[in-house]
């Protein structure tokens, strides 16, 4: 699978450039402002339209902007995809209607929220090649057990015999200990920027740099790969029923 770090990675623009050479990352239209350096040192990249940043803060996404932000970087030799916009707490006729404002000739990847019915998750893995998995609404923390019954539910929905019918990405589940269950082609999360602060993780041989921490963390997440397909899980353990 394909791991994608998100950013703003924190301190020297030097440092998130050293951090994310190499890598695979996501931008998020409502922090944009390493896209030149991701651009530049990644293998890849994906954009985000910034949905979950406006949820958590109670405003709206200019949907306009965001599509003139992707027509800008889409045809960059890097970039995988974008994710199509959406409304986390929005309704099913809601987001699909902003699906249907996406041009058809760019690689864009819909949007199923966890609140959402099982039914549109089966649809629109017949859609798409590609369909990302968000958490929403009761299960919006991934990893609870609460988290594991409902996708146990949606990967049931989107799978054949243990197989997704289409690639699925999940949003904020670059956790080991999630993805490693999961029979995902990738994930994102910014467990890598973020946590590189924590210094109390590293124990007594400390990484001297917040770029050297993240790379730690990072290089951690991407030594373990997604499921080759799903086993059902209940409160985070395999299901062997």
């Amino acid at each position: 699978m394909i791991h994608y770090h998100g950013t703003p990675v924190g301190g020297r623009r030097q440092d998130a450039a050293q951090f994310l050479l190499g890598r695979h990352a996501l931008v998020p239209f409502s922090y944009p402002e390493d896209i030149a350096v991701v651009a530049e040192a990644c293998q890849s990249f994906i954009l985000d339209n910034g949905a979950f940043t406006a949820w958590t803060q109670g405003r709206s996404v200019d949907f306009d902007a965001y599509l003139n932000w992707v027509r800008e970087w889409r045809r960059h030799p890097g970039f995988d995809f974008a994710l199509m916009p959406d409304v986390i707490d929005g309704d099913e006729s809601q987001n699909d209607a902003l699906l249907e404002e996406w041009p058809v000739d760019w690689a864009g990847v819909p949007v199923w929220h966890l609140h959402e019915s099982l039914d549109r998750l089966a649809r629109l893995s017949v859609e798409y090649k590609t369909v990302a998995i968000g958490s929403s609404g009761q299960w919006r923390t991934p990893g609870t057990a609460a988290w594991w019954v409902r996708m146990n539910a949606a990967m049931s929905a989107v799978c054949d015999d243990g197989r997704p019918r289409c690639k699925l990405h999940g949003l904020r589940m670059l956790d080991p200990d999630i993805f490693s269950r999961l029979p995902l082609a990738s994930a994102d999360s910014t467990n890598a920027s973020v946590n590189s602060g924590s210094l109390g993780r590293f124990g007594t041989y400390l990484p001297p740099t917040a770029a050297h921490r993240a790379a730690v963390i990072a290089a951690r997440i991407e030594s373990v790969n997604s499921a080759p397909f799903f086993t059902p899980v209940i409160q985070g353990e395999l299901c062997l029923l």
